[in-house]
Order: structure tokens, then sequence, then C-alpha cells
């Protein structure tokens, strides 16, 4: 398996762990629909989260969170939409982005509720 790999499946544990920590329940782990995929899906009290995880090694090139364009800010709006109609869900729905920042033995997570919101 390729590092970037590794990397971004180490994250997304992370990431996972620290909303456990904070109460919210996991719903779904990388669900796909099309060509997109959504890291996590969470429920948070009376609130279905979509979590976009952005993990990176150094903070040389750009923040993790910038990594999320409108492209893929559009693809996780159109599946977060059909995975809320195949579950018949009748929830408010945010979109988050959890940065995970793991540089040797130090690791660091930003949690951004409400990074973007879907345009009408």
């Amino acid at each position: 398996m390729a590092e970037h790999n590794e990397v971004g499946i180490a994250g997304e544990a992370i990431a996972k762990a620290h909303l456990q920590e904070l109460g919210y329940e996991i719903l779904d782990l990388n669900w796909r629909y099309k060509k997109a995929e959504i890291d996590i899906v969470a429920q948070n009290k009376q609130m279905l989260v979509i979590v976009e995880v952005k993990t990176r090694t150094s903070k040389e090139f750009e923040r993790p969170q910038d990594a999320v364009t409108l492209a893929k800010q559009k693809h996780l709006i159109r599946a977060a939409d059909a995975y809320i109609q195949e579950r018949e869900i009748d929830l408010e729905c945010r979109f988050d982005i959890v940065s995970v920042l793991m540089q040797g033995e130090k690791t660091e997570v930003e949690h951004i509720e409400e990074a973007f919101v879907p345009l009408l």
C-alpha cells in the first residue's frame, strides 16, 4: 500500500476517535456514491454530520482543510443528498472538516464545524 494511503487511513482513524470522544455516533465510514466518498458520516444530537478528513504530514504546501475545493464540496453535497435519501434521514445536515497533521510523534487535530454551507 502506498505511504499516502496509509497516512490517510491513520488520519481517518484519528478523526473517528476524536469525534467519538466528543460524543458523536459514527454511522458510516468511507461511504461511496458514484465518484464521491464521504469519509465519515456521524450524528451529533439531532444533526447529521458529513465529515471530510484531510491528513497531512507537513504544513509545507497547504493546510489540509484548504484541499477541500469547491469541486470536492459539490461531490460531498451530492453524496450527502444520496445518503439522506437512501437512508430516509430526517435530520438537519452540516459539513465538517477534520484536519489531521501528523509530524513525527506529534499529531494535531483541528475540527472545523460547518466548514462550508451548500449553496441553494
